[in-house]
């Protein structure tokens, strides 16, 4: 027998520690979430914004920001957030009242972080990008926000019974 078989099997057999932590049904609630919910509704949303624009007359450096302002203070941001917020609380198994309290928290922290993230870059994707490619720079662009809002508002942790757990501090 040779002598590294012993050491491939301990390979073989140990699970990865990234994988073993990994939350599958996490990945896949953000990948039905973005392709079955928010590329839909940005669609719809992109050509009522545009068709905004040109009902309005909008030209020139108006145009980013009439968008802009329209997307982010008006109307979009809230809706998107709102929609988003509700969509990972269902599919977390939250009911309506726990969905409800869950964007009443949370809506305001990313109303404030999305500002910060989408305001430049929607600028700068309304007065540069073709519009018949504006959308697309959107939804590459979703990838990392929606990365981050996973990332600053994880599921729940399932919560173990601590009410008669008594923590003692030794002095050392």
């Amino acid at each position: 027998e040779r002598e590294w078989s012993k050491e491939t099997d301990v390979v073989a057999t140990t699970k990865s520690p990234l994988l073993v932590d990994y939350d599958f049904a996490r990945t896949a609630r953000a990948v039905f979430f973005g392709f079955a919910i928010h590329a839909p509704c940005s669609h719809l949303h992109f050509n009522f914004l545009e068709w905004m624009t040109v009902k309005f007359g909008f030209t020139g450096l108006a145009i980013p920001v009439f968008k802009t302002i329209m997307e982010q203070f008006v109307y979009w941001s809230w809706v998107s957030n709102s929609l988003y917020h509700g969509a990972m609380g269902a599919m977390q198994g939250q009911n309506l009242e726990q969905i409800y309290h869950r964007i009443k928290d949370v809506l305001w922290d990313t109303q404030k972080a999305q500002w910060v993230f989408w305001i430049p870059i929607q600028l700068l994707n309304f007065k540069f990008v073709p519009v018949r490619h504006q959308l697309n720079v959107v939804l590459i662009t979703s990838v990392v926000w929606s990365a981050m809002l996973s990332m600053w508002y994880p599921p729940e942790a399932k919560t173990k019974n601590t009410e008669n757990v008594v923590t003692e501090v030794v002095p050392t």
